[in-house]
């Protein structure tokens, strides 16, 4: 029988919508601004360009195209949290960067995308979380203007470790990993990208890029804990773990992160594909 629009499965937002984890966005944002900031200038991303941030969360991606594309490009912002879009775009205009615009949008739900078609389409860690990835994928294509490009980046969760092998830290990621699990995430989808640029008839990607981030667990350990929090109540949830066993978690982890301050730590990989549309 073949799957109705109503029995499609529907992404589930692991990670929660409060001030603590918008924070934690900022905040892992700006660790990979360099990596996205390569694949900006990769694709020849220029002055007077219009582009599209799907998934754009705090802004901080649309910064940086904001201040390629210049006031005579633009940049629109789209994300299902309407809140965080408002702040994103707020702090961008106060910063100068009028021509960026914000659109609350669900790209699983089929509407339009406005404004389109773009120069610049692009999104991170968006495909991570949507069970209609090819889907997707295949939306934003259609959204590239000919002679256009489309980026993405996501994370691949099998980058995470830390030297050495410490018993707290893989219960923190055991427990991560399972709430995007029960959500319908796919913690290994940048390596995937690939194979989503077929699925979606996009084709191969013209490059791929892989970015890492090594540092020492006293302050690499930061974004393990704050993701770990945010996704807790998806966890408790799921039955993943317990409150009272997530505390023992922390505290565990806690003295580790002093016990081990100087252990090199490696965050997620970050991988990113891009393909340019061909002019007709």
């Amino acid at each position: 029988m073949s799957t109705t629009q109503t029995e499609r499965p529907q992404a589930a937002y692991a990670l929660g919508h409060t001030p603590e984890e918008y924070d934690r966005l900022r905040m892992q944002a700006r660790v990979w601004e360099i990596a996205t900031g390569r694949l900006l200038d990769r694709v020849g991303l220029t002055r007077g360009t219009a582009c599209l941030d799907a998934g754009c969360g705090p802004g901080e991606t649309m910064r940086l195209m904001a201040g390629r594309t210049g006031p005579a490009g633009s940049v629109l912002g789209i994300d299902t949290d309407s809140s965080l879009g408002a702040m994103a775009l707020a702090a961008l205009r106060a910063a100068g960067h009028l021509q960026c615009s914000f659109a609350a949008r669900d790209l699983t739900a089929g509407e339009p995308i406005p404004g389109a078609p773009f120069g610049l389409v692009y999104a991170r860690l968006l495909l991570f979380h949507l069970p209609q990835r090819a889907e997707v994928l295949a939306r934003l294509w259609d959204a590239v203007a000919p002679g256009g490009h489309l980026v993405v980046q996501d994370y691949d969760l099998r980058g995470v470790s830390v030297l050495p092998a410490l018993a707290s830290v893989d219960e923190l990621a055991r427990v991560i990993t399972g709430a995007f699990h029960a959500a319908g995430a796919d913690v290994h989808v940048g390596a995937r990208l690939p194979q989503l640029f077929l699925e979606a008839g996009i084709g191969y990607p013209d490059g791929t890029d892989v970015a890492g981030r090594l540092e020492p667990l006293a302050t690499g350990g930061a974004l393990l804990e704050r993701t770990f929090r945010s996704v807790l109540p998806t966890a408790v949830a799921h039955g993943i773990t317990t409150e009272a066993d997530a505390a023992a978690s922390l505290d565990s982890f806690d003295r580790d992160a002093t016990r081990f301050a100087g252990s090199p730590m490696t965050w997620p990989l970050l991988i990113g594909a891009w393909k340019r549309k061909e002019r007709a």
